[in-house]
Formats: structure tokens, C-alpha cells, sequence
């Protein structure tokens, strides 16, 4: 039955993830669904999708910000909202418990790389490790130093090509690549999710609007595992309590992304997934990269970090009143917890900075209506896929000659 149920959530995967992963392209669904081509019918939903501003709304909106970014902060004050920052959240999750935010049941039509691919995730990791041996080797011997990854659509077809010979040189080859990431830091230690073969982080759980979503799908997958942390331990104490919290699946932790010297619950290079969702606009500008770099270690190589946050000229941007700013689009709110609003450039630049590939950084802009009060509001995010490169090291690549020689 857990084969069956994995075939159907897979099949649906592979068809729509090229498309998704195209760099600056919209993703199939939720998103297109509702194009407002009559502005007189604007009032018969709640939110309209792929919304182009005019000028001179685009206009309208960066006076807006001028206006309430010429007077800042004070700078001590600017002090005690980032050593402080923990406990305001502490604060506002101890007013608004879990009843704040919705459960993000759009994360999976988003994201459906949160689901593990395949039939059993270890035989698919094992085809995917030999695909990509087979195309770093060839890079290695033509001396290309930087190889890039397959378009997906070619990764699938390839797989289903392959002869029995270079599948069982595969398994040969990821057998030894097990042993040998055995023998890494830990290597006897077990740390929860350790016999997980997928692994998903979300960073800023909060009281798990994100995490349950995930584990109700997943939680007849017995081969995945859930880390969870935020640096509110409200917020964790929350997640933990919930009637649908599972030790057996799922790690929820206290922990402060901006210290870099905490230790996680788990090694370096584990993870298949990280979720970065309306999180990194809540730290200040100077740390974002420093995070990201750090974020980026623990992805396996060919692991996804996706990211959702505010973007530039959202309508909260627009409602901040004077004196709110701390600096260039980053704010403070009246309970101490703070927003930054970011460009598609920005989001580039920083992930890359990190090492990480681009497969899809694209701006959601939507018109949210409310029907009773007839007010129109711009909402506006920024979505982002970022993928690890596969390395190919001078050892390994001896070992891929030496299997390559022999199938």
C-alpha cells in the first residue's frame, strides 16, 4: 500500500518539476489559477494571481516607502531589537499560541520537493548518485572543472535508459560512497533521523504551520524525518504539544540560525531539504548571508533549499508608519518583531554567494481584495528554489574511473 501511495505522489512530481524548476518561471498551481481580465469583476474573489502594477501604482508605492523610511530608529534602540529579539517572539507566541497564522496547506503544491521521489527514496538516491557520476566523470576527463546539472526531464529519461551493467556499477559505486560517508564525523554515533534516508529542515517553525502539513502527508513514509527549529522556545514548546507532534518522525528544537557556533542535531551535509519560509526577513540585513552560508553545509550535495519571503513594496511594507525603520526596508512592528522586504536580485545574489544553484527565483505579485469594505492591497513575495552542486573530488573520481573500468 505505501508503494502504491508513493507512485501516485511521485508521478505528478516528475511531470511538473522541470517546468517549476525553470529559473524566474511560475509554477503550474496554485499560482495562475485566477487572471483578473475585467477590472469590474475585481470584487468576485478574494485574491487574484500574476497581477502586473501599472507605473503609476509602482510609482505611488516607492513614495510610500520614502515617506515612512525618512525617519529611523534610534540606534540604541536598533540595539535592543536585534540582542532582544528572541524574546519578542517569546512574547508573541505566548499572546497568540498557535491561532496567528494559518497552516500552509499551499507548501506542498509550491514546494513538491518536499516529497521523496520515487519508489523507495534509498533505490532512487542510488540512481541518481550514478547519473551524476557518470556526468562528472566525463566533465572530469574533458577537464571541466564547473559541471552543471541535467535539465530533470533528461535525469528521468536517462534513468529509464540505463543498461543493467551501469546499474549494478551504480550500486556498486553508492555502496562505496555509504562506506565512506560512514567513516565521516559521528560515524558511530546515532542522532534522531539517523536511520531517516530523506531529511527536511524548516528554519523558523514557529508553532508548525509548516510542520504539520508535512508530517499528515508524510507520516506513512517511514524512510523521513523532520527537523523543526526556532529561536523562541515558546514557539518549539508549542510544536511539541500539538496532538499531531511524532517523536518517531520529527526533531523539534530551540535554536538560533544567527549562531553560528551552536551545534545542530544532526551532521553537516545530511539534509535533502530546507525550508526557508517567511523567516530570513526576520533577522537583520548584516547576518542574512552569514545564515544562508551556514544553511548551506548542511544540505547533501544535489539537496533544495526553498525559500519564501516578503517582497519589495508589499502592501505590510506600505503600512509601516514613520519612525518604524531601522534601515533601508527593514522595520520594526509595534511588538518589537521585525520585517525586511526583499528584491529578486537580492535573493539571487545571496544564494549564490552561498554556492548553491538557481532553479527558480521568481516575484509573486497578487491583488488581495476585501469584498465587504472594497479595499484592493498588492501583495507581493519572492519564491526561490536553490539546489547544492554535486562535487566531483579528485578521490572520488578515481573510484568512478576504477567502476567505470570494470562494468
Amino acid at each position: 500500500m505505501n508503494v502504491i501511495w508513493r507512485n501516485y505522489i511521485s508521478c505528478p512530481r516528475i511531470r511538473k518539476v522541470p517546468h517549476r524548476y525553470q529559473s524566474g518561471c511560475h509554477p503550474v498551481a496554485p499560482l495562475g489559477s485566477r487572471i483578473l481580465t475585467d477590472p469590474t469583476k475585481v470584487f468576485e474573489h478574494n485574491m487574484w494571481d500574476h497581477m502586473q502594477w501599472s507605473k503609476e501604482e509602482e510609482a505611488a508605492a516607492r513614495r510610500k516607502v520614502e515617506e515612512n523610511s525618512a525617519v529611523r530608529v534610534l540606534l540604541e534602540e536598533q540595539v535592543k531589537y536585534e540582542s532582544e529579539a528572541n524574546k519578542y517572539w517569546d512574547t508573541f507566541y505566548k499572546i497568540h499560541k498557535n491561532k496567528f497564522f494559518k497552516d500552509r496547506n499551499w507548501l506542498l503544491r509550491e514546494f513538491p520537493e518536499i516529497l521523496p521521489v520515487g519508489q523507495k527514496t534509498e533505490e532512487k538516491v542510488k540512481e541518481l548518485a550514478w547519473n551524476h557520476v557518470k556526468i562528472n566523470a566525463e566533465s572530469f576527463f574533458s577537464k571541466m572543472h564547473c559541471p552543471t546539472m541535467p535539465e530533470e526531464k533528461n535525469h528521468y529519461k536517462e534513468i529509464s535508459g540505463s543498461s543493467d551493467g551501469q546499474s549494478k556499477a551504480g550500486s556498486d559505486f553508492s555502496k562505496l560512497d555509504s562506506e565512506e560517508y560512514r567513516k565521516r564525523p559521528l560515524k558511530t554515533e546515532l542522532f534522531p533521523g539517523s536511520n531517516a534516508t530523506f531529511r527536511i529542515l524548516e528554519v523558523g517553525c514557529g508553532a508548525g504551520n509548516s510542520v504539520f502539513p508535512i508530517l499528515n502527508t508524510l507520516q506513512n513514509v517511514p524512510e523521513f524525518f523532520l527537523y523543526c527549529c526556532d529561536f523562541a522556545s515558546g514557539a518549539v514548546e508549542l510544536v511539541k504539544s500539538h496532538a499531531s507532534y511524532r517523536a518517531a518522525q520529527c526533531c523539534a528544537f530551540v535554536h538560533d540560525v544567527c549562531d553560528h557556533g551552536l551545534p545542530y542535531p544532526f551532521p553537516d551535509g545530511t539534509l535533502d531539504v530546507i525550508l526557508l519560509i517567511f523567516v530570513l526577513s526576520s533577522i537583520h540585513p548584516d547576518r542574512m548571508q552569514g545564515v544562508i552560508n551556514r544553511l548551506s553545509k548542511l544540505l547533501k550535495p544535489g539537496g533544495m533549499l526553498l525559500f519564501r519571503d516578503y517582497g519589495r513594496y508589499d502592501k505590510t511594507q506600505l503600512r509601516f508608519k514613520r519612525g518604524h525603520c531601522l534601515s533601508e526596508n527593514f522595520y520594526v512592528r509595534g511588538d518589537g518583531t521585525r520585517a525586511y522586504f526583499f528584491t529578486k536580485g537580492e535573493v539571487h545574489n545571496m544564494f549564490c554567494k552561498a554556492g548553491l544553484d538557481e532553479k527558480q527565483n521568481l516575484v509573486d505579485r497578487r491583488l488581495q481584495v476585501n469584498r465587504k469594505k472594497k479595499v484592493k492591497m498588492h501583495r507581493v513575495w519572492v519564491q526561490g528554489k536553490f539546489q547544492k552542486p554535486l562535487h566531483l573530488t579528485q578521490k572520488s573520481s578515481n573510484v568512478v574511473f576504477s567502476v567505470l573500468s570494470c562494468g
